[in-house]
């Protein structure tokens, strides 16, 4: 299931099991919606896979869930259905609406050149979000 994101990151099979996960072990579960033909997709996991705080953080602090194709799940496509897009949810199940990419039109898309932001973000996912000032 890793698809070449990270090969030592434990990957989630179902977007149910990923939920089911993120609460049971209260850990945040990041969601990446990406195409395997997308150029920007391809550029996003390459920097991503090299990066190796990303990494770390991928394999440490989160339930990780990778999807070629839609869930189903609108509270996902907040503002659209485009790839890639990453989506944050909180251990209580709550969709991260406030952690976004630099994108006005597509807040939730990252490129190959967005990966310190992404690791930023990151950061601020492992906070919950009931537990944020």
């Amino acid at each position: 299931m890793a698809r070449e994101w990270g090969e030592d990151i434990d990957w989630v099979q179902t977007y149910q099991d990923a939920l089911n996960m993120a609460r049971s072990r209260q850990k945040p579960l990041m969601v990446i919606h990406h195409l395997d033909e997308c150029p920007l997709s391809q550029g996003l996991k390459a920097a991503f896979s090299a990066h190796e705080e990303i990494q770390r953080m991928a394999k440490e602090d989160f339930i990780m869930f990778n999807v070629v194709h839609e869930t189903g799940d609108r509270n996902l496509a907040p503002d659209g259905y485009y790839v890639p897009r990453i989506i944050f949810i909180d251990p209580s199940l709550l969709i991260r609406m406030d952690i976004t990419g630099k994108s006005e039109t597509h807040k939730y898309t990252y490129t190959h050149t967005d990966v310190e932001l992404l690791m930023e973000n990151m950061k601020k996912a492992r906070i919950p979000h009931n537990s944020m000032p």
